[in-house]
């Protein structure tokens, strides 16, 4: 990792750091530092194709719980696979991110969900089960500078967020798809 001069340096989540009793607020901070402005352009469009409809369904604190929850349960995959690495540092808020469109799929199974590299609406279930699968397996890879861990991690947090706090949303979920 290139050493980041000044403000935006200091609120990286570096694990090592944390594990050793310092700089533990950057779990927070660094969700507010992005790598470019693709990173920044990308997380923005997902939070605003997703987090109004869902706002609008389980209203304005759920869903500040919902994103802060996903902003502190994301990078602990990476906290504890990184914990001896002084090198490592990560950023953005693609946790919290991919809790929002976690839940959203939730409570919207209906929907269908179109990216960037296959234009063809999918299925927003189908979406899902194929972005863990590919997030898990990149995770594992390792050959790149995303952290597919908090993508990871935050997708779960929806899921378990949803479940914790509205376990009939799953019921319904299954009801609308006709399963």
């Amino acid at each position: 990792m290139t050493v980041v001069p000044g403000l935006a340096g200091r609120l990286l989540l570096r694990p090592y750091e944390v594990w050793r009793g310092r700089r533990r607020w950057t779990v927070v901070t660094s969700a507010f530092v992005h790598a470019d402005f693709a990173h920044l352009l990308f997380n923005s469009l997902t939070l605003w194709f997703f987090g109004p409809g869902l706002e609008r369904i389980i209203g304005s604190p759920r869903f500040g719980l919902l994103y802060l929850s996903g902003l502190l349960v994301s990078p602990w995959r990476s906290l504890m696979k990184h914990r001896d690495d002084p090198d490592y540092a990560t950023l953005g808020a693609s946790g919290a991110i991919s809790a929002v469109l976690f839940a959203s799929i939730v409570y919207r199974p209906l929907d269908r969900i179109s990216f960037l590299l296959l234009p063809v609406p999918i299925p927003a279930p189908l979406f899902a089960v194929g972005y863990l699968a590919y997030t898990w397996w990149s995770a594992r890879q390792q050959r790149d500078r995303i952290n597919h861990d908090a993508h990871l991690g935050g997708a779960l947090a929806g899921l378990a967020f949803v479940a914790l706090t509205d376990p009939h949303a799953y019921e319904r979920a299954i009801l609308l798809l006709g399963l």
